[in-house]
């Protein structure tokens, strides 16, 4: 068996995860370390400073506090796989099958049901609108012709990463304690 040691001391196999051993200590603190652009930014920027924005996006318009939570929790997968860059993923068919379990897992955990079909496109608009925001922000070029308007007030600054971590985790907190 195969498996990676997490923040908390427990010992996880991505490929085959086991739901009680997904830990919202363990994705806060990882996506708080993981750099967003595979380090390709003006300055540190985590994921988990990227998952806070989405989630606070979500907020801003108006959509359920499942949708936000989803938001927030969108990239888990990534604090036991790692970020791999879109262009890269697309080539990784089994990679993605594994992400994709994972990640079905993880929003099951915390949401208690499955996703509609509606709230994925939701929390994928949003992902998709704040790449193209944090781009033209932290990154040396605009990915989109017109300027992205977002709802929320998302400053894409450096964060200390325990200061991020600590908003991931009471924010997540939060969600989940009404869901």
């Amino acid at each position: 068996m195969s498996s990676i040691v997490t923040f908390t001391g427990k010992h996880f196999d991505p490929t085959a995860p086991e739901e009680n051993l997904i830990d919202l200590s363990d994705i806060g603190h990882a996506l708080s370390l993981i750099c967003r652009g595979n380090g390709h930014v003006k300055y540190f920027y985590s994921v988990a400073q990227h998952s806070i924005a989405c989630c606070r996006e979500a907020q801003a318009r108006g959509y359920s506090d499942r949708v936000q939570l989803a938001c927030l929790l969108h990239d888990a997968s990534e604090a036991y796989m790692s970020d791999v860059t879109r262009p890269v993923k697309a080539l990784l068919t089994e990679y993605l099958k594994v992400e994709e379990n994972l990640q079905n897992m993880i929003w099951n955990k915390y949401l208690k049901t499955p996703l509609t079909k509606e709230e994925k496109q939701q929390v994928f608009e949003v992902d998709d609108d704040m790449l193209a925001y944090e781009f033209a922000k932290i990154m040396p070029e605009k990915i989109r012709d017109t300027e992205v308007k977002l709802k929320a007030d998302i400053q894409c600054e450096f964060k200390i990463m325990s200061e991020v971590e600590d908003e991931f985790l009471e924010l997540a907190k939060t969600y989940v304690q009404f869901l």
